[in-house]
């Protein structure tokens, strides 16, 4: 397995594009089987197809460490396993200490500790009010209704929803204002059901989730959309007009919000089309001048879109990027560093709106890309080497966090001719 440790990783890409990529599962869905699958007590049985990526690694050793008394578990940079953990941990009786990386401990958590503690959850911070580390008193939780901002980290409604089954009376939560990422809420109470559970949108702001225990079961992992845009990107940028690339067991009517990337990349040069669970991506016959959309739903695929958009030249108007701010990094100033170092003007409003009107500036004398421990950073930048020649990533590693196989198909690709 191609792992590089810190050393500058450079990327150029052939002129010729025809091949095949094994994309890795859904993390998205993984982390969320695991969950679920623990919750039904089916220690027997694991999700089939999981992905290999370091998120869902530091919960499957979560489920280790959780067995052991006082147990402590760390999460690393892993948000998603860090917010879905906490509330597991909180319904599971024991003595558990749950930390992360120096970043994750600068990442809020407050919000889904204390819609716990309203359900009776046993949770004192380790160190800063509102951060990891966290200690936690396992213990039975009680059900009831409660009411949280919807324009908060869909993850931590997520946490809720998986556990809100085996609480006394189920829950009801109301969310207030404005949702965003309704696309993983919707993701997670799919799941919730083919295990088993009642759980519905009774209204457009409240879900409703019944007492009743989760069925054990086979579950299969379908592949991950999300990893899937980069190679979208990579047909977009290249030159070959007869580029080609087919992606492997992906679901065509998925409960993946970032499945909508097919659509976003009509826009942008990429066809797609599907037979069974293969999708094959082509050039397109047309793409637009200037591209508008609303992220709110898929702020995975942001760093792609707004890679490919320069690249192209396509100017853009993109809102919906609330969440961007509090991801692995800031993702909305990473992007105007890094583009500005290719001599891309963007700007941002609101902490969730970017923009880029066409402005350029000279390119920086280094134009290495950095990643600030963020594995969208590297993927989003690595396919730009289609248009610039080469790209250099600093920091490649990163990419472990979601698609650990991704340099192995980008070298692949690199060496087809």
């Amino acid at each position: 397995m191609i792992r590089p440790q810190s050393r500058p990783y450079s990327i150029e890409v052939p002129s010729l594009l025809q091949t095949a990529v094994h994309l890795p599962a859904s993390k998205s869905i993984s982390n969320r089987a695991l969950i679920i699958n623990a919750l039904a007590g089916n220690r027997e049985m694991m999700p089939h197809n999981l992905s290999d990526c370091d998120d869902t690694n530091v919960m499957l050793k979560a489920f280790e460490q959780m067995g052991t008394p006082h147990s402590t578990i760390n999460i690393g940079a892993a948000g998603t396993a860090m917010r879905f953990t906490t509330a597991l941990l909180s319904a599971t009786k024991g003595h558990h200490f749950i930390t992360g990386s120096e970043r994750m401990k600068q990442r809020p958590i407050g919000v889904l500790v204390e819609a716990l503690r309203s359900l009776g959850a046993r949770i004192k911070y380790v160190h800063n009010e509102g951060y990891p580390p966290l200690d936690i008193e396992g213990c039975t939780l009680q059900g009831g209704t409660i009411s949280i901002s919807g324009n908060v980290s869909s993850q931590y409604i997520s946490a809720l929803l998986m556990i809100a089954p085996t609480l006394q009376d189920g829950l009801t939560l109301e969310l207030k204002g404005d949702i965003i990422s309704r696309s993983y809420i919707d993701l997670t109470l799919t799941m919730m059901r083919q295990f088993g559970a009642c759980a519905e949108w009774t209204s457009d702001h409240t879900i409703r989730v019944k007492e009743s225990p989760y069925h054990k079961m086979s579950y299969e992992v379908e592949n991950d959309w999300s990893a899937a845009s980069y190679w979208f990107e990579m047909v977009a940028l290249s030159h070959d007009s007869k580029a080609c690339i087919t992606l492997s067991h992906l679901q065509q009517q998925s409960a993946q919000g970032d499945s909508v990337v097919r659509h976003i990349f009509n826009s942008l040069g990429v066809e797609s089309t599907f037979n069974g669970t293969t999708l094959t991506l082509t050039k397109g016959k047309e793409r637009v001048a200037h591209f508008e959309y609303d992220f709110v739903n898929c702020p995975d695929l942001v760093q792609t879109v707004v890679v490919t958009c320069c690249l192209l030249g396509i100017t853009f108007r993109f809102n919906g990027l609330q969440t961007l701010k509090i991801k692995e990094t800031d993702r909305i100033e990473a992007l105007k560093n890094e583009l500005r170092k290719w001599g891309y003007v963007l700007t941002d409003k609101d902490n969730s709106i970017l923009s880029w009107d066409g402005t350029r500036c000279k390119e920086a004398a280094d134009t290495a890309i950095d990643t600030y421990e963020d594995h969208r950073m590297a993927m989003a930048f690595a396919p730009a080497a289609a248009i610039r020649g080469k790209v250099v990533i600093n920091r490649p590693e990163v990419v472990s966090k979601s698609y650990p196989h991704f340099w192995e198909e980008v070298f692949m690709v690199s060496t087809q001719e």
